[in-house]
């Protein structure tokens, strides 16, 4: 996947989920990453919700 133009992330929190738009290469899966002052694992990399954006998205799991 080309990260040139960014990724998604679809960011877990415990009021809900967030899309926030990146810039670089996603995260590995597994990856822990601090959202928040809460740590969020990445479950998945897929493809972008968005319609017609090609950007791959980073989907997260709360871990705490």
């Amino acid at each position: 996947m080309d990260g040139s133009h960014g990724h998604l992330l679809f960011a877990w929190s415990p009021a809900g989920y967030t899309l926030r738009e990146l810039s670089g290469e996603p995260p590995q899966v597994g990856a822990e990453l601090e959202e928040g002052g809460h740590t969020i694992v990445i479950s998945k990399i897929g493809a972008s919700p968005l319609p017609g954006d090609t950007r791959p998205c980073a989907f997260s799991v709360g871990k705490d």
